[in-house]
């Protein structure tokens, strides 16, 4: 059995240059201003959530800003000279990212956060602008709340400003249709990059298929009571299930986990691990030709990256058949 081919990295990065600077759609009559103003948790959550409103940006011709990213902004290559952190991307650098100094100083304070934060809360209970400054929070009793759908688009449509106060934003047809785009955007800096071709590229020159395993402990042992944490012995048992899927060709693993893992706890198998840290684990995912893990944004964001088909593990019963495993598109709230 041949492995999953996909274009290569390089050429996917070369077409997505090309394609972000010459098919930005026209700007529609009444371009607005997101600014997202609501954390919520931790990077990969925040990916998700930039990557569908970028989606949104992309497809009516508005403009994004993302204080809230600043805690990641310095390891992707287009956020890092950018303290805005803002879609389109500009190719002019502003005041404060001239200045030596300032833009780190911005983020480690989290100064725009806070200001746009305060913003958002203010414009609620005095809406002072009218209209024209809308605070958008997501439908409660809904699980995703449709950005392209007619309830948000109505609440936004007089408004020149919207405030983005809320997680479970979505636009997953948005997503899949500029979806090179928002790769091409959030490229890791080199050197993790070239840390998660190694990893990978180890465990090639082994097998002829490399399978992803996102093992998240932590505080998956307290989240929804537990449901969704597995010990390693349970991760082992579904790596056997699943190299047998692959009868005609040698299978590796390629283990990423949030605690330090062994060889020793996935017996008779091969396994590397993973970039040594998140973002390299990310993109160390990316690079394998399928991926399995809990329910989460991480293995989701790196399947969605890497074009690469997931399964994901909701509770132990989980039965992993190859034919059940999906490239993402960023829909799932965990």
């Amino acid at each position: 059995m041949m492995a999953v081919t996909t274009e290569s990295d390089e050429a996917r990065s070369t077409r997505s240059s090309r394609d972000a600077e010459q098919s930005a759609a026209p700007p529609p009559a009444d371009p607005k201003l997101f600014i997202i103003a609501g954390r919520c948790g931790r990077m990969a959550n925040r990916l998700v959530l930039f990557a569908n409103f970028i989606a949104l940006a992309e497809e009516q011709g508005h403009r994004l800003i993302n204080p809230t990213f600043h805690s990641y902004a310095e390891l992707f290559q287009v956020t890092s000279g950018d303290i805005y952190c803002q879609y389109p991307i500009v190719k002019r650098k502003s005041f404060f990212d001239m200045v030596p100094g300032a833009a780190s100083a911005i983020r480690s304070t989290r100064m725009f956060f806070h200001a746009v934060h305060a913003a958002g809360g203010l414009n609620e209970r005095l809406p002072v602008f009218g209209r024209a400054v809308v605070t958008l929070r997501q439908t409660p009793g809904q699980e995703i709340t449709a950005l392209d759908g007619p309830e948000v688009q109505e609440k936004i449509r007089h408004a020149r400003f919207v405030l983005v106060n809320g997680w479970t934003f979505r636009a997953p047809n948005l997503v899949q249709r500029h979806a090179e785009k928002i790769r091409f955007y959030f490229r890791p800096l080199g050197r993790f990059e070239e840390a998660a071709r190694m990893a990978v590229e180890r465990l090639r020159q082994q097998a002829d298929t490399v399978i992803g395993v996102h093992i998240r402990h932590g505080d998956y042992r307290t989240w929804r009571e537990g449901k969704c944490f597995f010990p390693a012995s349970q991760y082992a048992r579904w790596m056997r299930e699943l190299a047998e899927q692959f009868r005609a060709c040698k299978v590796a693993f390629l283990v990423c986990s949030d605690e330090a893992r062994n060889r020793d706890e996935f017996p008779g198998l091969v396994v590397g691990f993973g970039a040594g840290s998140p973002v390299g684990d990310l993109c160390a995912l990316a690079r394998c030709d399928y991926i399995f893990g809990p329910v989460s944004t991480f293995s989701q964001w790196a399947s969605f990256y890497g074009h690469k088909p997931l399964y994901h593990l909701h509770d132990g019963n989980a039965r992993l058949e190859r034919s059940q495993f999906r490239v993402s598109d960023l829909r799932e709230i965990p």
